[in-house]
Order: structure tokens, then sequence, then C-alpha cells
């Protein structure tokens, strides 16, 4: 089943977000190499695809994981997770409906 992965930033987020970015897009790497990826990337903290000095004040991953759960022990091991970049994170069952 697909799952929702939205982890909310700290504030000033964006220096720790750079210094983990390789090992959370290794991580990303494997899920697509899998196929079990849909979309993945950030959420600018303003209204511009480069925000610059603002950084970014979410993420959001669409994958395929076995249950909840799986879902959820991944989402925490994510480096953005244990890195100090997400204040929180929620992992949800998500259904795609488009595109077909």
């Amino acid at each position: 089943m697909l799952y929702a992965i939205i982890g909310e930033d700290v504030p000033d987020s964006l220096a720790r977000r750079l210094a983990a970015r390789p090992a959370h897009l290794a991580r990303l790497k494997e899920l697509q190499d899998a196929g079990r990826l849909v979309i993945a990337g950030p959420c600018p903290a303003i209204d511009s695809p480069d925000p610059g000095a603002a950084g970014f004040s979410a993420s959001l991953i669409v994958a395929e994981f076995a249950s909840l759960e799986a879902a959820q022990v991944w989402a925490e091991a994510d480096p953005y997770a244990t890195g100090g970049v997400f204040a929180g994170v929620t992992v949800r069952p998500f259904r795609k409906v488009l595109p077909a």
C-alpha cells in the first residue's frame, strides 16, 4: 500500500537539511530503485521554487510499504528525522487516484 510521509521542519532547518541531505537522498534512491517511490520533495518556506536562505518548511514522500508500521519505522529512521530537521513526522495511508 502507499503511504504519505509528511515531515514538518523545525525553525531555521536549512543548515541541518543540507548536512543530512546526501544520506536522505540515498535512502530515497533505494526506494526508487526498488520501484516503491511515487514522489518526494520539499515544501519551500516561501512561494518560490528556490527559496534560498528562507529554506523549507516540510517534506512530502509518497511511497509503497508493506504496512503502516513499516512506513513509520522507515520515516523515523530517515536522516532528516534523526538529524533534527523535522519537528515531527506524520505517516498516513494514501490512495492514489490520479493520474491513473
